[in-house]
């Protein structure tokens, strides 16, 4: 390990699991991400779906038992914080009660930061990208306010900070019309408050590592899976001759892609890419099409121990000079991406997340 210093791994946390006015009018009254979790359906011979979880069960984030039992579990394991993903809207929040909770009852008592899902929130889920139901509507009144909601958030001892300045991170940081101008409203209000200063890190999903390190942005989240980064001979659609069995008809998923997450970690490591400025990144697998009908994207045979060898890989290249990790994801059970055991794993990548951070 290049870096000095052990490796604090954080998992992203998804607060989806509780309903809420929104979904029920955008969703069907009671909809939570478990909606789309229990009934997506395998769609070739050794598709691993559906996705079930197994230790935690189906919990509902408005119970403090749930939240604590996340918490627990993934101390357990050697992960040193959740990275909630944090939805504002000019103002209104959305999926915030957990947080909420959370700070109100000082419990569970774990480590703890924000990244803003900064995007318009759309009928992406069942395909319908462009039915945008509630949109992002950037200005400079709306960062002053923001940046003074988010230090009533920082101000908690158990958020996470880098020299006492918060660390926060912001997920498609291009959407922004001005993200310096941005930025420095920010640091200003931050210090006002108090504060040393503030870290910002940005996914690396859509953007140049030059530019958002030009713009202000203190560090690079290397977001996984990186599909820019998946080696496209390895892509294939799913045949349109299979027979859909949730929908009853043919090639309604004839557009999904598969790719080898074998395959996709062995390119992964034959990469070097690992920088001073990017915060390394991992997911234990990923398939989406619990949400999508179509355009979804599979990783077919992501296992632990492939799991294993890509962590051990960014164990022993870790160049960034902060010494965390982000995981993709504690729960993102529609996505395919989990920590959280399920029954077919069961703790087996929890386990592996352990054993190589502990060997460090």
């Amino acid at each position: 390990m290049k870096n000095q210093g052990s490796i604090k791994p954080i998992a992203i946390h998804l607060p989806q699991y509780h309903p809420f006015k929104e979904n029920d009018e955008w969703w069907g009254k009671g909809f939570t991400e478990w909606t789309n979790v229990t009934k997506a359906q395998p769609l070739f011979k050794g598709h691993y779906q559906p996705h079930l979880p197994a230790d935690l069960g189906y919990y509902d984030l408005r119970l403090e038992e749930a939240r604590i039992a996340q918490a627990e579990m993934a101390k357990r394991y050697g992960i040193y914080g959740f990275c909630y993903y944090h939805y504002w809207f000019n103002g209104k929040r959305l999926m915030n009660e957990p947080i909420d909770e959370i700070l109100r009852t000082k419990k569970p008592d774990f480590p703890f930061m924000l990244c803003w899902a900064n995007e318009n929130w759309t009928r992406t889920w069942d395909g319908a990208e462009s039915n945008v139901l509630i949109a992002q509507d950037y200005s400079d009144a709306d960062d002053l306010e923001h940046i003074q909601f988010l230090c009533k958030v920082f101000a908690d001892d158990r958020y996470i900070k880098i020299d006492g300045k918060p660390f926060f991170v912001i997920y498609k940081p291009f959407l922004l019309p001005d993200l310096k101008r941005t930025i420095d409203t920010w640091r200003t209000e931050v210090v006002k408050a108090g504060f040393p200063g503030l870290v910002i890190g940005v996914m690396n999903s859509t953007v140049s590592y030059q530019d958002v390190l030009a713009a202000g942005s203190d560090y690079v989240i290397d977001f996984q899976p990186n599909f820019s980064l998946a080696p496209t001979q390895e892509f294939a659609p799913l045949s349109h001759k299979l027979k859909n069995k949730l929908f009853g008809v043919e090639s309604a998923y004839y557009n999904h892609k598969i790719v080898s997450y074998k395959k996709y970690v062995d390119h992964i490591i034959h990469q070097n890419y690992y920088r001073p400025k990017l915060i390394p990144g991992i997911t234990p697998g990923w398939d989406n099409t619990a949400r999508k009908r179509k355009n979804g994207f599979i990783f077919k045979d992501a296992n632990p121990t492939d799991y294993g060898r890509w962590l051990q890989h960014i164990i022993d290249e870790f160049n960034c000079e902060q010494p965390y990790l982000f995981i993709n994801a504690w729960n993102e059970w529609a996505e395919g991406n989990h920590l959280e055991p399920d029954h077919k794993w069961g703790t087996r990548y929890l386990e592996e997340t352990q054993i190589k951070i502990n060997n460090s």
